[in-house]
């Protein structure tokens, strides 16, 4: 009679990017229960064509017909981009204290689901701040899962985890990919005839040095900044004028559209009432000068050069006005 015996579970971080769905491949080619775990982001980079981060994530696990929890990286996630505890990378990535953080979660699920071990897409020496050998182990010991992190690609070149020391996966079935190189992970889509992945080379917004500064003058003027905060940061031209008044102005019809979503008690929004114009966005109180201020960067980008600007004005409630413009260089106000 034979004995039927349970199969090893374990947690993948599923980002939809190459790598990550790779490693969860190999992992379940060898006979291992894959649960996926997703991390949604306000500064992801990753898109094909108008699949996100996280649509992309959910076809690679369709594809891969396995179970995916979707988590947010929310407030909690943003007093850690505010202050990490292993620094930043070269703008305002925290990449070590990021890792930490999702692994963490990591183990939170393992504890509900059972689960052995985690799976990672990370690559020995593919991202310089925390795909080292040092960050990697420092990674794993502040997350509470020494030994317990799995990274298939990259196996031989690190020492073996407990899950293969017990014999719940085959180390000489794991792979020794380093650097930043793809062709061994294309070989292995080809191989796997995988379909559904994305943004090979993915990245964050918080690498970039323009978006850095925004995300530097939200944590210095906006001390009580909200997820929304957060989001807008990634639309429109951005200009500040003191503590309290930032003016975020569209520059296209998206934006533009999605700029109408932010009017209320927190937010002023202008739009021109009688002339083609972007819409602008006031994140600070609601006084005459914020007004007059936002109009008159509206017509400047509008090329509107009438001394009164008729505009619409959408807060808590909506009204039409006719507003005196004045004249100033809004380049040395741009963040």
């Amino acid at each position: 009679m034979s004995v039927l015996t349970k199969k090893p579970k374990a947690i993948s971080l599923l980002s939809g990017g190459l790598d990550s769905v790779l490693a969860t491949k190999i992992v379940m080619e060898q006979g291992v229960e894959v649960i996926a775990l997703h991390f949604t982001s306000p500064f992801c980079t990753c898109s094909r064509g108008k699949k996100g981060c996280g649509i992309q994530a959910l076809r690679s696990a369709r594809e891969l017909k396995i179970e995916v929890i979707v988590r947010e990286k929310g407030m909690d996630y943003m007093k850690i981009v505010e202050r990490p505890k292993f620094g930043y990378g070269s703008n305002m990535n925290p990449c070590i204290d990021c890792r930490i953080y999702m692994l963490k979660r990591a183990k939170e699920l393992m504890d509900e689901t059972g689960a052995s071990f985690v799976v990672t897409g990370e690559v020995l020496n593919q991202r310089p701040m925390s795909q080292n050998r040092n960050a990697l182990r420092l990674i794993e010991k502040e997350a509470g899962l020494e030994g317990r992190v799995l990274r298939p690609l990259s196996a031989k070149f690190l020492p073996p985890t407990i899950p293969e020391i017990e014999g719940l996966v085959k180390r000489e079935k794991l792979l020794s990919i380093k650097g930043r190189g793809r062709k061994a992970q294309y070989e292995l889509v080809r191989q796997y005839g995988i379909n559904e992945f994305a943004c090979p080379a993915g990245g964050c917004l918080l690498t970039d040095p323009a978006f850095s500064k925004r995300v530097r003058d939200m944590f210095l003027f906006q001390k009580d900044y909200t997820m929304l905060d957060v989001l807008l940061l990634k639309l429109g031209r951005h200009l500040r004028f003191d503590d309290t008044l930032k003016i975020i102005v569209a520059r296209n019809r998206l934006e533009n559209e999605k700029l109408e979503r932010f009017k209320g008690p927190l937010y002023t929004l202008l739009s021109p009432a009688d002339f083609n114009g972007p819409n602008v966005l006031i994140v600070g109180p609601k006084t005459e000068r914020s007004l007059k201020i936002g109009v008159s960067v509206m017509a400047w980008y509008a090329k509107n050069h009438n001394r009164f600007i008729k505009v619409r004005i959408k807060g808590t409630v909506e009204e039409t006005a006719l507003i005196e413009r004045s004249d100033f260089d809004v380049n040395s106000h741009l963040i």
